[in-house]
């Protein structure tokens, strides 16, 4: 940009730069970080015992002459979506932050806490059986956690107060933020439409479908050039967002139509495959710094990564078909995601030891068994709900969960919306750290006010 030209984003260069040449952490700190925030929700969930937390909405349902009632169900659902932000969006805020040095402490701290919660369950009248926890719920309340950690991060780690080694690395390794697309592709996958045996599109139905996310992933692009906000170009290219991975993968998905039952086999193969063009020499191109002037040269990362998505997709659909949406699969279904837990991790160990590191940049074999084993351990933790008290889903859970896309779009416009109105590199910790919490307050003001009101955006 020339250097006369006003620019919105006059530290554009140093945000860059703050974000790049990064190496990760490891993967035993990102395996207890996946462990904490599930359980953080399982806490939450324990403490489900209060008496408002029972007390159904009914607002939408009652008279306008009842005022006395509505007025007290809104003061109620008010108090639990507080209680809801404290002990939910407030830790996972703290954890990403100045709790970070501490993170297998915390992890010890939580294993007791929800042990002690089990024991006093087992052994304790005082707690009300709430039956069983469904699948469904379980998912929900998986999915909810993710996107609540995404959205603090994508902020967050715009300021110091954010480890380094949370963000998005540079070409290999493991990292908080790392899981975010591969989770987003996996969560969305396990509840598809192939999933539940629905009959896939066709292309000109698929791209009417996932049109909303190519508006974006447009919307993105002009946005990001007619402000001169900050992109890290080595992420999927020079023009390529999130958005437009998400609409490629719903497009090949619909192209070809392909049973749940073989999904798994299928993603397995084009993984592998996908791995040996990478071994033979793919890898080494699609790290390169350098690139030539046409489209797949300027979006290399974005557009070859689409195979590793693809196929980590196949496989969600897969799983989600099994787990979830067949007949006889209900009853071992926590069984059995322990046992793919295990084996996913095993599986990772043993490709990052012997055939490549795990790279999200190009979302290699290793990538995509590590962002299984994580989510699924997150998938996990969360369907342990049944053995601990209280068992009731909160209310931010549910308001989130039916407006996912929504509430992750509000999120990354506040965040530009930030970056462009201060300075984030230079704000003191403490500032950092009021921004973050005033931003995810926000949020949850906005989507809990849309589901109280029984407001949900639909986008397709």
């Amino acid at each position: 940009m020339d250097s006369s030209t006003k620019s919105f984003n006059s530290n554009k260069h140093l945000k860059e730069q703050f974000v790049s040449n990064l190496t990760g952490s490891s993967m035993v700190e990102v395996f207890v970080l996946s462990a904490i925030f599930p359980m953080l929700i399982l806490l939450r969930h324990t403490i489900g015992v209060y008496k408002t937390d029972h007390v159904p909405n009914e607002t939408s349902s009652k008279k306008k002459d009842n005022s006395t009632v509505t007025s007290r169900n809104q003061s109620v659902y008010i108090i639990r979506m507080i209680v809801d932000f404290i002990s939910i969006v407030l830790p996972l805020t703290l954890f990403c932050t100045v709790l970070s040095e501490w993170t297998y402490m915390n992890g010890i701290l939580f294993v007791l806490v929800l042990f002690f919660s089990f024991v006093s369950k087992r052994h304790g009248s005082w707690y009300q059986e709430e039956g069983v926890h469904s699948l469904r719920e379980s998912v929900s309340s998986y999915r909810v956690s993710v996107m609540l950690i995404t959205c603090i991060c994508i902020l967050a780690v715009d300021f110091n107060i954010f480890p380094r080694r949370y963000a998005k690395t540079e070409t290999y390794g493991t990292s908080l933020m790392d899981l975010g697309v591969g989770a987003f592709v996996f969560g969305n996958s396990l509840v598809s439409r192939q999933a539940r045996g629905i009959s896939t599109m066709g292309l000109k139905s698929a791209l009417l479908s996932t049109s909303p996310l190519l508006v974006l992933g447009f919307g993105r692009l002009v946005f990001t050039s007619g402000v001169d906000y900050q992109v890290h170009v080595g992420e999927y290219g020079v023009h390529w967002n999130f958005f437009f991975t998400l609409a490629g993968v719903a497009v090949l998905t619909s192209i070809i139509n392909i049973s749940p039952n073989y999904c798994g086999l299928v993603g397995s193969l084009v993984l592998i495959g996908y791995q040996i063009c990478l071994n033979s020499g793919l890898n080494t191109y699609l790290l390169s710094e350098k690139r030539g002037t046409d489209i797949i040269s300027q979006n290399k990362e974005g557009i070859y990564s689409i195979f590793g998505y693809w196929g980590m997709h196949l496989i969600g659909v897969n799983l989600g078909h099994n787990l979830l949406f067949c007949n006889n699969a209900k009853k071992s279904a926590r069984k059995r995601v322990w046992m793919l837990i295990l084996f996913f991790w095993c599986l990772t160990l043993i490709l990052d030891s012997y055939v490549e590191r795990p790279s999200r940049r190009m979302c290699n074999l290793t990538y995509v068994t590590f962002i299984l084993a994580s989510n699924l351990q997150t998938l996990g933790i969360i369907m342990l709900s049944d053995f601990f008290p209280g068992g009731k889903v909160s209310i931010l859970e549910q308001a989130i969960n039916r407006n996912l896309l929504a509430f992750f779009i509000m999120a990354n416009l506040l965040t530009g919306l930030v970056n462009l109105s201060i300075n984030t590199l230079f704000v003191s910790p403490f500032m950092a750290l009021l921004i973050l919490i005033g931003y995810g307050f926000i949020i949850c003001c906005v989507v809990g006010f849309a589901d109280y009101n029984g407001i949900k955006l639909k986008f397709w």
